[in-house]
């Protein structure tokens, strides 16, 4: 199912909730996202070293995608491990971690690329960070591209 502007419905839900906003209350929001980041889960941390460096965060941000069921392109799952001194980018890890779990890959690989200024962070994070948040928006969904490739034809 999806949302407003296409997409899925719990990240639009998100979006709506951040552009319902003003500025510094959005950076605040995204902060109190950062407390929200699920930490990896046993299967992910025994593999961390196959985590992506997402090099465009000026923090150490890794990312790795799973599909419950790739042949399907179905159940999208986002681990991300990002340090709590960057919160803005912990926060936006955390936007995606929820607001994608268990998202067919089709709807994930549509998402605009512009997601963050749709959340409205323009203007109100650095365009370093912005930068980064796109940096890793743009792994994520090359992950999910070739796990979804890497099935063949379905």
């Amino acid at each position: 199912m999806s949302g407003p502007e296409g997409l899925p419905q719990v990240l639009a839900e998100i979006a709506t909730e951040f552009t319902a906003l003003a500025p510094p209350d959005r950076l605040q929001l995204l902060v109190d996202f950062s407390e929200e980041l699920p930490a990896l889960p046993a299967h992910i941390v025994a593999r961390r070293e196959q985590m992506e460096p997402v090099t465009e965060c000026q923090s150490p941000v890794f990312l790795l995608v799973e599909l419950d069921d790739p042949r399907a392109g179905t159940g999208v799952r986002v681990h991300v491990r990002a340090p709590a001194q960057s919160p803005t980018t912990r926060g936006f890890a955390a936007v995606l971690c929820q607001g994608l779990d268990g998202v067919p890959a089709e709807q994930v690989l549509r998402l605009p690329s512009d997601l963050p200024a749709r959340l409205g962070l323009t203007g109100v994070v650095s365009p370093l960070r912005l930068h980064g948040m796109g940096g890793l928006l743009g792994r994520l969904k090359r992950q999910v591209r070739e796990l979804t490739e890497a099935e063949g034809p379905r």
